[in-house]
């Protein structure tokens, strides 16, 4: 791997009594790369996601995020900091955004954290305080900024519930840079979008691996996104890691196929699933 370490994982362990659902699990994902964990249900995908953000403590193991500002060891952290200090952000497979309000205030909010500390905690805020007018401005051009960039600007005072399922999903990935990440966690973003809003997403998490500079994990089920942007992709199956590597190997490994397809040959199947597998395979 060319690109320098960004998050390393080793012999994570996350147990629910007697299920283990992530076990003894150890990756690498790289700084301005895009690393997409790929699985069938109930791999562990989204299990190894709450871990990283905090909603569970692993049982065992390290997660350790080589944060600009210094190495973190996440499965230390409290929930809150995993997002407030070391910049990690999520998004999850069913959208939560705040319907109530508008586009634009979704993005405000996921920079309330940059107007409190601007505000000295509602101090200068309520004076008007000019350290905390640049700060407002800010927020509002770094907002504006993101509906521009994911064709959201001219329905920036809408309620963000009003908005087609398409355009949520897109509010969901610029609300979370928003939040300024330095790791951005998205939990299936192509989930019920069609093949043209597909092409969209992968457009647009190109532009922002090329331009943000920041690591991506990916965890997805349209394979045509995963193999058409991922630079690297890890396999689960069962809480394990099974395939770990470029596109183009894990595609073709023989374990990943049984995993997904109860074969070790998809010469049998029906083309539709088989395809489903191999779809991307110009563009990885």
């Amino acid at each position: 791997m060319s690109a320098p370490p960004l998050l390393e994982v080793a012999d994570l362990e996350m147990r629910f009594g007697g299920l283990i659902a992530v076990d003894q699990l150890s990756l690498t994902a790289a700084a301005r790369e895009i690393t997409a964990i790929i699985g069938p249900n109930g791999a562990g995908k989204t299990t190894l996601f709450n871990c990283l953000t905090g909603f569970y403590r692993p049982t065992g193991g390290r997660m350790v995020l080589h944060h600009p500002n210094g190495a973190l060891a996440l499965d230390r952290m409290d929930g809150y900091r995993i997002a407030a200090r070391a910049n990690v952000v999520r998004t999850f497979q069913n959208i939560r955004l705040f319907p109530g309000m508008t586009v634009l205030e979704n993005l405000l909010v996921a920079q309330h954290n940059t107007l409190m500390r601007a505000s000295s905690f509602s101090l200068a805020g309520l004076f008007g305080l000019a350290r905390f007018r640049r700060a407002e401005r800010a927020a509002l051009e770094r907002a504006r900024d993101w509906l521009a960039r994911v064709d959201l600007l001219d329905v920036a005072d809408l309620a963000a519930g009003t908005l087609p399922y398409g355009a949520q999903r897109r509010l969901e990935i610029a609300r979370a840079m928003c939040a300024d990440p330095v790791l951005l966690c998205l939990d299936e973003p192509a989930a019920g979008l069609n093949a043209r809003e597909s092409s969209a997403l992968g457009a647009l998490l190109l532009e922002i691996r090329a331009e943000q500079a920041i690591g991506i994990l990916l965890i997805e089920h349209d394979m045509s996104v995963v193999m058409g942007v991922s630079d690297h992709v890890i396999v689960l199956d069962h809480g394990r890691k099974i395939a770990d590597g470029a596109p183009a190997a894990v595609r073709h490994d023989a374990a990943v196929i049984k995993a997904y397809l109860g074969e070790d040959d998809d010469a049998a199947l029906p083309p539709a699933v088989a395809a489903d597998l191999r779809a991307g395979q110009g563009g990885a």
